[in-house]
């Protein structure tokens, strides 16, 4: 990679066409290096391949004054910092701030036939039924979404308003239900 290697002493030397052109010239390569580096994390990790290569980028376009000493520094470089993202990313889940030790679980994606028990079936009729009270409306997109399986989209055309505002009403009951029945625990 001959080119490359010119770009990365022009870019190095302060050209700003240099920098510009260097990303199309790398990129395959560094995506393949994330997405090695992404699959070598635990199941659950939340950074994509393509996010780690544009912070991984943009740390070593801003960080890097004296350029650096052809491709094999450059890729070494990108690789210390995808490995500083991940573990930025992986101390940052730890952190109370960011959810503690809290285990993410789609709302969508439960079955309340089989994924809850009669207790929690329980307890989610009566904060539904509460929140019905409180507002009607976001009550009966829970029983739409959650019990009749509706995607937001169909369940904000049977309550006949916009996709945006029933968004706004799922983001609502979904924070006040998990509130409410982590509250009576």
């Amino acid at each position: 990679m001959p080119d490359l290697t010119r770009t990365l002493d022009a870019a190095a030397a302060g050209d700003p066409q240099a920098a510009a052109e260097l990303l199309p010239l790398v990129y395959d390569e560094l995506r393949k290096l994330a997405a090695a580096r992404v699959a070598a994390e635990k199941p659950g990790q939340t950074l994509q391949a393509t996010a780690l290569v544009h912070e991984a980028y943009l740390r070593l376009a801003g960080g890097q004054p004296d350029g650096w000493n052809g491709r094999g520094h450059f890729f070494a470089a990108a690789a210390e910092a995808m490995r500083r993202i991940l573990v930025e990313a992986a101390r940052g889940k730890g952190r109370e701030k960011r959810g503690g030790d809290w285990h993410r679980v789609d709302f969508e994606d439960l079955d309340p036939a089989t994924s809850v028990t009669p207790d929690q079936l329980a307890a989610l009729d009566d904060a539904l039924g509460r929140l019905a009270e409180l507002h009607p409306l976001a009550g009966e997109l829970v029983k739409l979404r959650y019990f009749a399986g509706l995607a937001l989209d169909r369940a904000a055309a049977v309550l006949d308003i916009s996709p945006a505002t029933a968004y706004r009403h799922w983001a609502y009951a979904r924070a006040w239900l998990h509130a409410e029945l982590t509250s009576t625990r």
